[in-house]
């Protein structure tokens, strides 16, 4: 149990690292019109470095502007440029001492309404699905993917991902061995997601929020940990 709580609590500082490199992302003005997502990302990766020592980043750094906020992970979109009424997400796994964080924010430019709606709604989802999650242990990655697709139907908008998250740990988490849809929040994954990895530990998850307006123009992107 104490190796449980103390790899938990190394996770979670790592989040918090993690926050704070996005506190300071906003405090110098990064997101701003103008600048191309190639840009933005390349901004991002030597802030890390110079404030936060990060030279790993676990999966790759994710900067989703205008159209391009309705992609997922894999895709890879035609490059875009920041407008002054944009919508930018960002989807960062920096490493912090060999454990990974994995956090995503998103930002509104501009004054759209409708935009600052879906922005605001991100992390309302969020809560609204973890507290599902941890009110139902015996959940399985399959029916928590479900309840994410509801929750973000009964807000307005559509589910944008494929999946609703991931399992998250000491990196490369990647290499824990075992069928590797069994560490997902997905529909092919009819586990319990209290079952323990192929390790024999713990799972810990990171929850995903991709909301995506109804005529898929735009979409907004938050997670964290569960």
């Amino acid at each position: 149990m104490t190796v449980e709580i103390n790899r938990r609590d190394a996770l979670f500082k790592a989040e918090k690292r993690a926050f704070e490199l996005f506190d300071a992302i906003e405090a110098a003005g990064l997101v701003a019109p103008g600048k191309s997502e190639g840009e933005l990302d390349r901004e991002i990766y030597a802030l890390a470095a110079e404030r936060f020592g990060v030279t790993r980043h676990w999966h790759k750094r994710v900067v989703r502007v205008g159209a391009n906020t309705v992609c997922i992970f894999a895709d890879t979109p035609p490059e875009r440029t920041i407008a002054a009424d944009d919508i930018v997400y960002l989807d960062l796994g920096p490493v912090f001492a060999d454990w990974e964080a994995d956090v995503g924010r998103s930002y509104v430019l501009g004054n759209d309404p409708q935009k600052k709606k879906l922005v605001a709604d991100l992390p309302r989802v969020f809560d609204i699905v973890q507290a599902h999650y941890r009110a139902t242990p015996d959940i399985t990655g399959a029916a928590l993917y479900a309840f994410a697709q509801q929750a973000a139907a009964d807000a307005g908008w559509l589910f944008g991902g494929v999946i609703a998250g991931h399992i998250v740990g000491e990196f490369p988490h990647a290499q824990i061995p075992g069928d590797k849809a069994l560490t997902r929040i997905a529909p092919a994954n009819p586990t319990r997601m209290s079952e323990p990895d192929g390790n024999g530990r713990e799972k810990h998850w990171i929850l995903e929020i991709h909301l995506v307006d109804k005529h898929r123009n735009y979409g907004g992107f938050y997670e964290r940990l569960l």
